[in-house]
């Protein structure tokens, strides 16, 4: 069994949550779902980032204190993820005391390997409160931040700590370029390589005078830069520094946006080249969810909330359009036209009227028990079985390489199939001429394929695969089922029952 550590970012916690959240948050735990499947011991990692200056703001604009605001705001981030059906191991907030520890110790750690890194120097430049980062000229557009173009960054100036990122650039590009730090997919990774080539500048990693953080160690009138602790979640997740942490470091995957793949790629690896920890294998930056061509986020608000969205058609419902409409690689749009198109032909038309039909066929000409294969290969040579063969050769191929939507494409090739192959047989003509054992092999193929469906959406649309999974009569769970089940599903003797309809038409 091969351990899989795999984190998201942790969100700012000063707004609610948003689809371009969601669209990360159920990406990661699609792919997080399949590693379980393949066998993996999978530890997923979500949380929230809760320092900072716009956290501080938020907090004061409504009238709270920050630690009542930030506990406010956790509750309602995680709650909503639960909502949507994230099976995530643990929950980090860089306000709790073990990711206090782990800050302190990892900055002390480079402050004794190598202590020319870690320097006190004046700074002046142009902060961006959105990403609460200083930016370089280069990096603005007509003066604004190309993230939050709404917030013009505010010129500061004062005496802080610093970390000597320009003497990292070059081992990181070649580490990328070796590929023993991918950065996936291709187009992010180019961006890196450019900005490395570019070289880097030294950063500021505290704050003076600004209570809202983590103490720096031994100076106590500063606070760590938020990205600075907030990249270090990662690793206090693992356990970092108690004993054990080993164990989990490094991780597999960190998902993250797009807009932050530069302190994910160039910062943090240089962050942990300075303790002399090892780099995680690879960061995966995802696209945006886009509200008619535009970015969804807090800073520029939302046509469409979480919770509506999960309200129009269920959770598996907006898991599954987020992956297979918006996927994981570029920007896509959310509708609600576009939403209800999807919901009603691949789900309800589609998975929803298989599984209603076949099970059905199964109960009426067998009083719902999976015939056996009739002797000479029977639904094994089906064209049925063949497509279900091929669908879970090419499903696993997409998850490896992260492609979540050609991941759904592969089982909604295999619904349309399977759909077609009803209609190509006709049971309830083999039914009514008495064709026994043709008709046996069709609902054997046709129970052999939902068992592969139940299975293989179980990443997506883990409600509704359950309970397809339970109407199959099989025991445990469609999560739970051995991937190497899936090349020869064993049914015969089943005892099926029809399910309540799985996607209703509203």
């Amino acid at each position: 069994m091969s351990k899989f550590y795999l984190t998201t970012a942790i969100d700012y916690a000063n707004g609610d949550p948003h689809l371009g959240h969601a669209l990360e948050k159920v990406g990661a735990d699609c792919l997080a779902r399949y590693r379980r499947l393949r066998g993996d011991q999978v530890h997923f990692v979500m949380g929230m980032d809760e320092h900072g200056q716009k956290v501080a703001m938020a907090a004061e604009r409504a009238g709270l204190d920050p630690k009542e605001w930030v506990d406010r705001i956790s509750d309602r981030f995680e709650a909503t993820w639960r909502k949507l059906q994230c099976s995530h191991d643990d929950w980090i907030r860089t306000t709790e005391p073990r990711h206090q520890a782990s800050v302190t110790e990892f900055i002390r750690r480079i402050q004794a390997r190598h202590p020319e890194d870690v320097f006190s120097a004046d700074y002046e430049g142009l902060y961006c409160v959105g990403c609460e980062e200083f930016k370089q000229e280069s990096q603005l557009q007509n003066g604004r931040c190309a993230e939050h173009p709404d917030l013009a960054p505010v010129r500061m100036k004062e005496r802080n700590h610093f970390f000597r990122l320009s003497g990292y650039g070059p081992r990181i590009l070649e580490l990328i370029e070796a590929g023993e730090l991918r950065v996936e997919p291709a187009i992010r990774r180019n961006e890196v390589v450019r900005i490395l080539r570019d070289g880097l500048a030294d950063v500021s990693i505290s704050r003076a005078r600004f209570p809202w953080g983590i103490p720096f160690p031994g100076d106590p009138e500063h606070t760590v830069y938020v990205w600075f602790d907030a990249l270090i979640n990662y690793i206090t997740a693992a356990g970092f520094p108690e004993p054990g942490w080993e164990r989990l470091w490094p991780a597999e995957s960190h998902v993250i946006g797009k807009g932050i793949t530069r302190l994910h790629c160039c910062l943090w690896p240089a962050m942990l080249l300075a303790a002399e920890l090892p780099l995680p294998k690879l960061v995966w930056a995802h696209g945006y969810v886009q509200w008619e061509g535009a970015k969804v986020s807090k800073s520029a608000g939302g046509a469409v909330s979480v919770d509506e969205a999960i309200e129009r058609h269920g959770p598996d419902a907006l898991r599954y359009f987020l992956l297979r409409e918006v996927g994981f690689i570029g920007d896509g749009n959310f509708t609600w036209d576009r939403f209800d198109e999807r919901y009603t032909a691949d789900l309800a038309d589609g998975l929803g009227n298989l599984a209603s039909r076949s099970l059905a066929m199964l109960e009426r000409y067998r009083d719902g028990a999976v015939p056996a294969a009739a002797e000479g290969g029977g639904s094994a040579a089906s064209p049925l079985e063949r497509a279900g063969r091929e669908a879970v050769a090419a499903y696993g191929e997409a998850m490896d390489r992260f492609d979540v939507r050609a991941g759904a494409e592969a089982w909604g090739e295999l619904v349309t199939q399977a759909n077609q192959y009803i209609v190509q047989t006709a049971p309830w003509t083999l039914a009514k001429e008495g064709r026994g054992s043709e008709l046996d092999d069709a609902l054997g193929s046709l129970a052999r394929c939902l068992y592969r469906l139940a299975v293989l959406t179980s990443p997506f649309l883990p409600g509704k695969a359950e309970l397809l999974w339970q109407s199959l009569g099989r025991s445990g769970s469609a999560a739970g089922a051995a991937w190497e089940s899936l090349g020869d599903p064993s049914q015969a003797g089943d005892q099926t029952r029809k399910p309540p309809v799985l996607f209703p038409k509203t």
